[in-house]
């Protein structure tokens, strides 16, 4: 998934309260399901980030490397500019594009 044409905003948001918990009628399990969504979102950008500097891996350290190699600082850049996962997993919720199902309801 391309995080950064999520239309989550980067930074801090102030949210009622009320409007998470309309889908759910209980604001701890809206947030539950926030934060279990944004989990899986982290993992994802973690591994993306990690599969990408891997093929800069290199097992020979040199100090001219570390300060010549421009795609790997850009790489990074761009990771950091991203919202993070809680904004993505809230915006996600907000536009009802998390699947979640109560198991104790059957």
């Amino acid at each position: 998934m391309d995080y950064k044409k999520s239309n989550a905003p980067v930074n801090t948001v102030t949210r009622n309260v009320m409007d998470l918990c309309e889908e759910t009628g209980n604001i701890y399990e809206s947030v539950a399901i926030i934060g279990k969504r944004a989990n899986q979102i982290a993992v994802e950008i973690k591994q993306d980030l990690s599969k990408k500097l891997a093929e800069f891996a290199s097992y020979n350290d040199s100090l001219e490397e570390v300060f010549e190699n421009r795609e790997q600082i850009e790489i990074s850049r761009y990771y950091e500019k991203l919202p993070k996962p809680t904004m993505l997993a809230t915006q996600e919720f907000i536009e009802g594009n998390i699947y979640y199902r109560d198991t104790s309801k059957g």
